[in-house]
């Protein structure tokens, strides 16, 4: 086939492609045999082989490929000319009306550091495993800096361990100051803003103590924790907003179907293992374990092919609630939209795996919502062992507490208020040597633009909490004297 016929093959096309590609040597025919990453229409990255030899290949079609064909090209030789690890580009090719590719050396059996991230996040903060995985990236940003460049999309899938080296991949994210000097201090900041923003908010307390491995390997500027952490913040923020666009349209993260009849999202990675599900929710639910059924929802723990997931259903009960209801986002998308955002800044929570709206004409009804199951006690079972214990004894174990305590200081930094804060919505998660408190039922959950109202609806959720245990007890007034009060305007 010919390069430009990628622009109407879609998200998915029939591997393996075989493409028609010419270089200084003549034609020759490109095998793609796997995709890595696919814009449709627009970037095809995956395993091919070329003149028998295994390559990877960046094609680039449609009205943009020039573009992005230069800036890739461009990026790959300030890296080279710098004399930076990044995989040789053997061979590459525009042409006018087909599209552009780029054809790298391919790193077998590399793992992405973000690959590597994923095998130590769920241990304790900070871990020996955790800083060497941070560390390395820390130092491979650091000589980049120094050469003059910086990586605009700096994340820990850029960066890839192959034979005991690490490369720097994705030239088309490659921007240079000054090629060869070292990058300015705003420059910097600004890029160890956007790194650090990608991490858990929860090492934001470590940052001066991570900072050492960028200092070792370039210790040109003296960098300003305060400016770094308003980076940090500024991006954080940014990217929170443009994944809620992203919930709610197709794109790489999410399938998104929507019409008069109906919307469906799901994670894209897990479309096709729910499937089955996701076609007919009423039958899983009645073959369930059923937590919860009748008035606003119904809650079910089912299996699909061995796996345990959780179906929440909100019910349409009836004319009138429907007149209250059709016109607004159902519940079950507020659940959606809050669990991933939940998800995104690192605050636990059951992973929202799909949200399924039944509607007429655009009217909603009954709508459903699908997430991971959570094992555990919720913190009534857990803590009661501690309710009727005398004050000074007994009381939970300091790993529960810190936990509570994380959570807490989490969701005010967010200004984020969860709007029914029994203990029967907090869950207790194994996590390394300690663990973590992970929040349910998230449709009344709110993320506030102002100070102001934060500290009201913050305020209720903390009294609603404390609300768990007698006033008397111990473990009340422990919890009253740990848990964090809100000011309505904090200080300046």
């Amino acid at each position: 086939m010919r390069l430009s016929a990628l622009r109407e093959a879609g998200r998915t096309p029939s591997l393996p492609l075989r493409i028609e590609l010419e270089d200084g040597a003549g034609a020759a025919e490109l095998r793609l045999d796997s995709l890595l990453r696919v814009l449709p229409g627009q970037r095809y990255v995956g395993a091919a082989n070329w003149r028998g030899r295994p390559v990877l290949a960046k094609l680039l079609v449609g009205g943009k490929a020039a573009r992005h064909f230069q800036r890739e090209r461009e990026g790959v030789r300030l890296l080279a000319e710098q004399g930076l690890t990044t995989p040789l580009l053997l061979a590459d090719g525009l042409k006018d009306g087909e599209g552009g590719w780029l054809l790298f050396e391919f790193l077998d059996n590399a793992q992405s550091l973000w690959e590597a991230w994923r095998a130590v996040e769920g241990q304790p903060l900070l871990c020996a495993e955790q800083e060497a995985v941070i560390g390395e990236a820390l130092v491979a940003i650091a000589q980049l800096h120094a050469k003059g460049l910086w990586q605009e999309d700096l994340h820990l899938d850029n960066l890839l361990r192959h034979d005991g080296r690490l490369y720097l991949i994705d030239g088309a994210g490659i921007r240079a100051e000054v090629p060869g000097q070292p990058l300015s201090r705003k420059q910097v900041l600004e890029n160890l803003g956007v790194f650090f923003a990608q991490l858990p908010a929860g090492l934001d307390p470590y940052l001066e103590e991570l900072l050492v491995h960028y200092l070792l390997a370039n210790g040109e500027h003296a960098l300003p924790l305060e400016a770094l952490q308003k980076e940090i913040a500024k991006v954080r923020r940014w990217r929170v907003r443009d994944l809620m666009k992203k919930i709610a349209r197709d794109c790489s993260l999410f399938s998104v179907l929507k019409g008069p009849f109906g919307l469906r999202a799901v994670r894209r990675e897990q479309e096709s293992v729910l499937e089955p599900l996701l076609a007919d929710p009423d039958a899983f639910i009645a073959k369930g374990h059923i937590y919860k059924t009748g008035g606003a929802a119904t809650v079910a723990r089912v299996e699909l092919d061995g796996r345990p997931l959780v179906v929440k259903r909100y019910n349409i009960k009836n004319l009138l609630h429907w007149l209250k209801r059709f016109w607004r986002p159902s519940r079950a998308w507020a659940s959606w939209r809050e669990g991933n955002r939940l998800d995104f800044l690192g605050i636990a929570t059951p992973r929202p795996l799909a949200v399924v709206e039944r509607r007429w004409l655009w009217l909603r009804g009954p709508a459903f919502l699908i997430t991971d199951y959570l094992a555990g006690q919720d913190i009534i079972a857990r803590f009661k062992p501690y309710l009727d214990q005398p004050e000074g004894g007994g009381l939970p174990p300091e790993t529960d507490l810190a936990a509570l305590d994380r959570l807490f200081a989490a969701l005010v930094r967010e200004r984020i208020s969860h709007g029914d804060l029994k203990g029967h919505n907090l869950f207790w998660q194994e996590q390394g040597e300690g663990g973590q408190w992970a929040l349910i039922d998230l449709d009344a959950m709110h993320r506030h633009s102002h100070q102001a109202s934060f500290a009201r609806a913050y305020a209720r959720d903390r009294a609603r909490f404390l609300r768990n245990w007698p006033q008397h007890s111990a473990l009340h007034q422990l919890l009253d004297e740990r848990l964090p009060r809100v000011p309505a305007h904090p200080p300046r």
